[in-house]
């Protein structure tokens, strides 16, 4: 564990620097983009402390107990695979930020674009430094999250918005792949530990479930890296900001499917199965993707099918299952990262000042722009594998090792084929440059307009290029002994020998690279008829043939639905209690059917007798007055009561202070609702289903009052009680068991149950947001116009009474807070007796006085809420404890005496937030309903007017 603190910043930075980028969204540009900085550029010096012990052949490593249970654990290492990934990601990352913070407009919201680049950075980090496979599925289904967050950034754009969905629906089929294929690969390895599965290839190799999890997992693999047939997805992400697709395309995103089959590449490859199809897999997409850049006109889109074409290359080479093949993949893996990012910068930088990035209607902007021009040119043509640059080094190497796999038994499928592949490269990259910077301008206009930007814009690609230049030059003093240290951690084998140039001598792989180079010159010559070619060929549009699938599956699945499902909430209410009825009733007959166990009953007292007459009463005024709203909310109140006093005499402290805290929280946010709702609810049930449904009722009832009695009458036997009450005040510091047990033994449970509930908060946001606008609100306003208005809006005497009643609420609130650890209370109880005392002022003052005097912002406090709980657990990691482990201790202090201090408290406070904002929220939306239906009234008749 020496490493920990150093791994758990490394992948937790990124997130930090998110969190507080989203907290001060309002700030400057400057501010997001110097806190995105610095976080890439302080993970970056973590990445350095931990070069010498990567390179010496250590692996650091770190791990804690996270759900121990399912074989999820927090580990976390960087061997040379992961600590390369990393320094691209981050390295990339911080030019990548650099580049951001010139190139977005005055006005952009930069606060949630950094914020979502950071996520994605994190997420990245975790997926290339997880030493536990269930770990790295969380984090690859952040990056899907992430991405299409900033795919979609300009929400106002159709493309946007329809590539950040095809780019999720897409990765997101695969990632659910890739979850079953890794649960069955650790299943078979008998571990989820990554390091352990990497040592049991034979294992898994030899199970009859290997060609399902091989298949499951190259899904996965293929829809994140853009493989053919996946590979649509990735053009249309091109809708994003530049930045985002130099990142997306050079370090994160499509180079994960990549690093996973390089990562299991000990474990899944040299199996026939794995290498044909991986293989295919990789040299269809290298030659479809290549020969489509050919022909397209837009920049991004001509880099975006460049980068399938790439990446089909990156997958083929990992299919050969040979070391030398591996070791290009690795080197190719860096040369793509400078200058691939290198030219989404340029073209980024094309349209910055050019105003667009139709390659027919530029030309000659090496004119106006010679550094861009520069750059741009260098990095195309390490694209396209030109002496004396990096990307020449791996093409020769690519080339140098497709004789040595006979593809389906013919010798000479692969060096054909990969040498069509590499002469469409050396095409779309010399049309690139040359149509764009060399030549006769097209049009006048964007060329007028064209001019290099300042030093912050061209610095990063520049750099990247010079990066480009450099492993072309001296790649054995640049790139050797990482590639071969990398090498050696993809293939499980010891580090291989490494001798890398620029000349090997004349061989087939120079004879290969030279027709390559010749063909895409003849292409470029006659790339206007090609084109004309291509156009009238009309092949078929992966877009479209994607959207016809999802229309397909969209129409089918809603006629099932319509099948299975009722629009009517009765019919399904009463299916859903009918099938409980029949699962009640058969496991009563498994169990034998003997209903009274041998526990002894006690005698209920007169006034439990009275108590339970009051609740059955209650219960049949609420059936029999159903339509009168008010009383059935008074019927309900009764109920409530009824309850918390049977847990109050049962020695349930704890339950009825919470049960009478939801009862008049809820009964006041219904009351509130009341005025938003018809006076005479329409007739909904006729007298027949009546029948059947207070049948069914009954019955059910009757079954579940016989289950509770079975239950209740029978010997628990084992009883994890005893543990509890013995463990609560040694353990967790506290005397009120409940309370510990919540906040301590079971706070994992606690904390997500908090988080529902805040989702729950933002779910009625959302339904009630659209309430007052379209056919809900012309039904809301007509219901209003039906209803008499008081004429004492806001009694005095309630007024006057809420305004001596708050103070004392809020005083109250806060001492059960503090009180409880150890006696009856806490921070749910806390949080919903400072709700009601809210939402008696809201009934009392009415919904605008209040609402303007609120002190808070409700999805703050659910936010805060929930951070606060999860830094909770993460602080107690940091100190070496499992997530969420308390810590308490006695101190001592001058007039008060001996107090005790626990980090329980502070998981509490966030329990507190997130169910005060969720109330709050529920509160505010009902506040706002009326008063948004009434502007749409007014503005109506304005319109109509």
């Amino acid at each position: 564990m020496a490493y920990a603190l150093t791994l758990l910043l490394l992948v937790t930075l990124p997130f930090a620097a998110a969190l507080a980028i989203a907290l001060l969204h309002t700030a400057s540009r400057a501010l997001h983009a110097a806190l995105a900085a610095g976080a890439s550029a302080g993970g970056l010096a973590l990445l350095a402390s931990l070069a010498g012990p990567v390179m010496g052949g250590e692996v650091p490593s770190a791990a804690w107990a996270w759900v121990p249970a399912i074989g999820l654990d927090l580990t976390l290492m960087v061997d040379p695979l992961g600590w390369m990934f990393a320094l691209l990601i981050l390295g990339i990352g911080l030019l990548v930020v650099i580049f951001a913070y010139f190139y977005l407009y005055p006005g952009e919201a930069t606060g949630r674009f950094f914020a979502s680049l950071m996520l994605f950075q994190g997420a990245m980090l975790g997926i290339v430094i997880a030493g536990n496979v269930l770990l790295l599925l969380i984090f690859w289904e952040m990056t899907s999250l992430a991405s299409f967050l900033l795919i979609g950034f300009w929400q106002h754009k159709p493309e946007a918005r329809q590539g950040a969905r095809m780019a999720l629906a897409v990765t997101g089929g695969g990632g659910l792949a890739l979850i079953a294929g890794l649960l069955l690969l650790g299943m078979t390895a008998g571990s989820f530990d990554l390091a352990t599965i990497l040592t049991r290839a034979e294992a898994v190799q030899a199970s009859p479930l290997y060609p399902a999890m091989l298949t499951l997992i190259l899904i996965g693999c293929f829809t994140k890296s853009a493989q053919f047939p996946f590979h649509f997805w990735l053009p249309h992400a091109m809708a994003a900001p530049t930045p985002v697709s130099a990142y997306l395309h050079s370090a994160t995103m499509v180079k994960a499917g990549v690093f996973l089959l390089a990562r299991l590449w000990p474990v899944l490859a040299g199996t026939e199965l794995y290498t044909v199809t991986v293989t295919t897999v990789g040299l269809v997409t290298m030659v479809f993707g290549a020969g489509v850049a050919l022909f397209r006109h837009d920049l991004k889109s001509i880099l975006a099918y460049s980068t399938i074409s790439q990446l089909g290359m990156l997958v083929m080479l990992l299919g050969f299952s040979l070391e030398a093949a591996a070791m290009a993949a690795v080197l190719h893996i860096l040369n793509h990262a400078a200058f691939k990012a290198a030219l989404f910068m340029s073209a980024g930088i094309v349209e910055h000042e050019t105003g667009t990035r139709d390659i027919r209607r530029l030309g000659g902007l090496a004119k106006a722009m010679p550094i861009t021009a520069a750059v741009a040119t260098l990095a195309a043509a390490s694209m396209a594998g030109l002496p004396p640059l990096g990307g020449f080094i791996s093409k020769e190497l690519m080339l140098y090792q497709t004789p040595k796999l006979a593809l389906f038994g013919m010798a000479w499928l692969l060096p054909v084929l990969a040498t069509i592949g590499a002469t469409f490269s050396v095409g779309y990259s010399l049309r690139l440059a040359g149509h764009l910077f060399f030549g006769q301008p097209r049009e006048a206009e964007p060329f007028a307009r064209a001019h290099d930007p300042g030093a912050g814009m061209w610095a990063a690609p520049a750099l990247l290029t010079t990066l480009a230049v450099l492993l072309g030059l001296v790649p054995m003093a640049l790139a050797a002994p990482l590639v071969g240290a990398v090498t050696g951690a993809v293939t499980g084998l010891p580090r291989p020998a490494v001798e890398i140039g620029l000349w090997h001598g004349v061989n087939l792989a120079l004879i290969l690279s030279l027709i390559a180079v010749a063909g895409g010159a003849l292409m470029l010559w006659q790339h206007r008829l090609l084109l004309a070619a291509w156009e009238s060929a009309r092949l078929p549009d992966a877009k479209r043939l994607f959207e016809r699938v999802m229309a397909f599956a969209d129409r089918w699945v809603r006629k099932a639905m319509v099948a299975s499902h009722t629009p009517s909430l009765q019919t399904m209410l009463l299916a859903s209690f009918a099938v409980i009825a029949l699962l009640v009733i058969e496991g009563a007959m498994i169990g034998g059917g003997v209903l009274t166990g041998a526990r002894p009953g006690i005698p209920a007292p007169v006034p439990a007798v009275i108590a339970w007459a009051l609740l059955i009463a209650a219960t049949a005024a609420v059936v029999n007055d159903s339509r009168n709203r008010l009383r059935v909310l008074i019927y309900v109140s009764v109920i409530g009561l009824v309850v918390s006093l049977a847990f109050a005499v049962l020695s349930a402290p704890d339950l009825a202070l919470t049960q009478i805290s939801v009862e008049v929280v809820t009964i006041l946010l219904m009351l509130l609702a009341l005025h938003l709702l018809p006076k005479s609810p329409p007739m909904l049930s006729s007298a027949p289903r009546k029948w059947r449904d207070g049948a069914l009722a009954v019955g059910l009832g009757v079954l579940v009052g016989g289950i509770a009695w079975a239950m209740l009458t029978r010997d628990p036997g084992a009883s994890i009680a005893a543990f509890h009450l013995a463990n609560a005040k040694p353990g967790g510091g506290g005397s009120n068991v409940v309370n510990v047990i919540l906040v301590d033994f079971r706070a994992f449970d606690t904390l997500g149950e908090i988080i529902v509930l805040g989702i729950a908060g933002l779910g009625i946001f959302a339904l009630l947001d659209t309430a007052a606008t379209g056919a809900a609100g012309a039904r809301l306003r007509a219901w209003r116009a039906d209803m008499p208005l008081s004429p004492e809006r806001h009694p005095m005497m309630l007024l006057i009474a809420s305004r001596i009643i708050l103070p004392l609420t809020l005083l109250v609130g806060i001492y059960l807070f503090l009180r409880g650890h150890n006696q009856p209370g806490g921070g749910f109880i806390a949080a919903l007796v400072v709700a009601a005392a809210f939402l008696v002022q809201y009934l009392a003052a009415g919904f605008d006085w209040s609402d303007a005097r609120k002190p808070f912002a409700e999805h703050s406090l659910i936010a805060w809420g929930v951070l606060v709980a999860m830094a909770t657990g993460l602080g107690a990691m940091a100190l070496g404890a499992p997530f969420l482990t308390s810590w308490f201790d006695y101190f001592s202090l001058p007039l008060i005496g001996k107090f005790e201090l626990a980090s329980a408290m502070l998981f509490d406070t966030g329990v507190f937030l997130t169910v005060l904002g969720a109330v709050m929220l529920a509160l505010a939306q009902l506040s706002h309903i009326s008063k948004r239906a009434d502007s749409a009234a007014a503005k109506a008749q304005e319109d109509a007017a």
